[in-house]
């Protein structure tokens, strides 16, 4: 049966993936495979080293400390109230309309 990645092997997945997908969209698949490994070998690091205690700073304008807010925390801009909303995970959005005045509508 031999090895199971031989030369012809490689070439006959090569030749599979070239028609499958084309040339243009092979080098960004290589590369989002690259980084996708690159991102688990570093939570495969993460997993065992323990997470560095950050320290908090607070400033005049920052938030009371009874609200604990992110550093990193996004907020987004109702486009018809101009009130403010958390946005944890950071979307790009264009028009935000927040929930009380979809109400409205």
């Amino acid at each position: 049966m031999g090895e199971l990645f031989q030369p012809t092997h490689l070439l006959v997945i090569g030749i599979i993936l070239l028609v499958l997908f084309g040339g243009r969209r092979l080098p960004e698949l290589g590369k989002g495979l690259g980084e996708g490994l690159k991102g688990f070998k570093e939570g495969l690091k993460g997993v065992n080293d323990p997470a560095p205690a950050a320290p908090l700073q607070q400033s005049a304008t920052s938030a009371p400390a009874s609200v604990s807010t992110p550093a990193n925390m996004e907020y987004v801009t109702c486009s018809r109230c101009g009130g403010r909303s958390e946005n944890p995970m950071g979307f790009k959005v264009a028009d935000y309309v927040c929930r009380s005045c979809q109400g409205k509508s």
